[in-house]
């Protein structure tokens, strides 16, 4: 990213994709960027808008079944996000947001529906829903800690070649295989709301890091390792 210009962030359809605080997940980029004194352009991207291609990090969040599936469509027929991810943008995607970005999900009915083929992935329902605190480790070349977070979803994600997880499970379902969720290039999907960055501000400097390919000055995270301890020490055995 050049040094004179702002880091993009733009956040998909919170008309139909925005439950459990996800939103917060854009609040923090904002935050943990401008404390180190990158200036930020944020666009609150509703449904009805085209995807504009020129974005850093395009985020997009968790949601019922109905509103899953017209981001889907929409998103398909729009062919903009394609572009950014095709020209080097990052994406963090969850949960619902998370199963679109693949190949294929389910519907309503259960129903196998198109996603969007931007990873190697593909969803289901499973036989029971998976409502809870979440727990992982990263996968180690991402070089970030102990993930943290909450999970409401009855998906099943199977990864294919060249995908891989984004961390092993310690509690909870995550993917449902003993993983949770995947990247793959500058492309990261989760089951983790609470909101993800929050609870996980690595997996937030990671996204930063890449948007402007340089890695960060340390910042003061006093406040996020409080809380990050305090849900961990509340799920993992001592």
């Amino acid at each position: 990213m050049p040094s004179d210009s702002a880091l993009r962030l733009v956040w998909i359809y919170p008309d139909l994709l925005s439950t459990y605080g996800d939103q917060g997940n854009v609040l923090v980029l904002e935050q943990r960027a401008q404390r180190r004194g990158i200036p930020v352009q944020t666009l609150y991207l509703r449904s009805s808008d085209p995807v504009p291609e020129g974005g850093d990090i395009y985020l997009i969040g968790g949601g019922e079944d109905r509103p899953q599936i017209l981001a889907s469509e929409r998103l398909r027929r729009d062919g903009g996000l394609h572009r950014a991810i095709a020209r080097g943008a990052a994406l963090l995607a969850v949960c619902a947001g998370y199963q679109i970005m693949g190949t294929t999900f389910g519907g309503e009915e259960g129903q196998p529906v198109d996603g969007l083929g931007l990873i190697d992935i593909s969803s289901g329902r499973g036989t029971s829903r998976a409502v809870g605190e979440l727990a992982g480790e990263a996968d180690p070349v991402l070089g970030i800690p102990t993930l943290t977070g909450f999970e409401n979803h009855m998906g099943v994600t199977r990864l294919g070649p060249g995908v891989r997880p984004l961390a092993r499970t310690t509690v909870g379902t995550g993917n449902g295989d003993g993983t949770e969720g995947c990247y793959v290039g500058k492309i990261v999907g989760t089951y983790l709301h609470g909101p993800a960055l929050a609870r996980n501000p690595g997996l937030a400097d990671l996204l930063l890091s890449w948007a402007i390919g340089a890695q960060l000055p340390p910042i003061d995270d006093t406040w996020f390792e409080r809380l990050r301890q305090e849900r961990l020490a509340a799920v993992l055995p001592h």
